[in-house]
């Protein structure tokens, strides 16, 4: 006879009661029991979970220690040592901050300038530079919140690039991380483009853009995968106005679109709003958050003083979330957002949550 979820109770009702544990106990419930293992792992509870209106947004950075020095560089000696970065976590539904467990075999912390992409409940973890030797990595690690572990992923084929379009999409209806351009280990700037299959731990190529794009942007809107600005080798540095879109269903690249961005503008900050549209922080030192409309980019509201300096922006359903500092090295300060107005709300960020922000990417667990 099979065991009950919960003895005394129909399956049904007790599943109702098990969707209703926060996330950070899922670990916990998982140990209970065999059943209850199989249960938390199954794709089917985190979709009666959803549905039920029971997930919330989980909004992960890497982030460093703590602030550097007034003036300093984001990655470069404070104090006559690198600063270490983590995995923080940020709860927006109740204000609260916390640390992912450090990735095994990493002693030196996350890789600087490391991709993260959600792809459902769990967080990928692409590339980097390792912080002792500055080489480019080809790494990936994957943590998943129902098991509240660490995996090794299969390692990025190809030249190891640094500075590369990274975002979640659904290919074949499976999901991956999708990554394009950036630049090889000789400063070259790259068009190859590739797709991690999460479930899987496979690898797969995807055609070349059409434009080599060095630090360019990755974000996925109806059913493509845009990767927006960049620069080519010889650009070095001076950013084009162009981006182009990759048709996840077809495999192939549309053509390229001319004049997406402002002349010169890097788009490290573009992000896909609730509303389907994209967003980013613009104008005189980021001074303004702006939209792209039918018109092009119009102003929606300023950037707060205090969080113009390398700013982050994440966006949920409803919300935007910005992250930012006053000066270089400067600790962060947060915003949120809400959609269909133009107001700010200060985010609680304590000391120990104010350090540089590398990247930034939102889960719904």
């Amino acid at each position: 006879m099979r065991r009950r979820l919960l003895p005394g109770l129909p399956d049904d009702i007790a599943r109702e009661c098990l969707i209703r544990v926060p996330y950070r106990w899922f670990p916990t419930a998982r140990s209970v029991c065999r059943r209850w293992k199989r249960e938390l792992d199954s794709p089917y509870f985190h979709l009666i979970r959803k549905a039920a209106g029971l997930t919330r947004p989980v909004v992960a950075f890497t982030q460093a220690e703590s602030a550097p020095a007034t003036g300093s560089s984001a990655v470069k000696s404070v104090g006559g040592s690198t600063p270490s970065y983590r995995l923080s976590l940020f709860e927006p539904a109740t204000g609260a901050w916390s640390l992912l467990p450090p990735v095994p075999g990493l002693p030196h912390g996350q890789p600087f300038f490391c991709r993260i992409a959600a792809a459902e409940r769990e967080l990928v973890v692409v590339g980097g530079w390792d912080p002792k030797t500055w080489a480019a990595s080809d790494g990936v690690h994957v943590y998943d919140f129902a098991t509240g572990s660490w995996r090794r992923g299969a390692p990025m084929p190809g030249p190891r690039r640094s500075f590369f379009a990274c975002a979640t999409a659904s290919v074949g209806g499976r999901v991956a991380v999708v990554v394009a351009g950036g630049h090889d280990e000789e400063k070259n700037a790259l068009r190859s483009a590739m797709a991690y299959d999460v479930a899987s731990d496979t690898w797969a190529p995807l055609p070349d853009m059409a434009t080599e794009r060095d630090e360019c942007r990755g974000v996925c809107l109806d059913g493509r995968f845009y990767v927006i600005g960049g620069y080519s080798t010889e650009a070095q540095g001076w950013f084009s106005r162009t981006a182009e879109a990759l048709d996840l269903a077809a495999g192939q690249w549309g053509a390229v679109e001319e004049e997406k961005l402002d002349e010169g503008t890097c788009p490290r900050t573009c992000v896909v709003g609730g509303d389907g549209r994209l967003y980013m922080c613009r104008g005189d030192q980021g001074g303004q958050l702006a939209v792209l409309d039918a018109a092009g980019w119009r102003a929606v509201a300023e950037v707060p003083g205090d969080a113009r300096v390398s700013p982050e922006l994440v966006a949920w359903d409803g919300c935007l979330l910005l992250m930012g500092s006053e000066t270089h090295g400067g600790a962060q300060t947060g915003y949120i957002m809400e959609a269909g107005t133009a107001t700010w709300k200060k985010v609680e960020v304590p000391e120990e949550y104010s350090g540089n922000i590398h990247a930034g990417c939102c889960l719904e667990i």
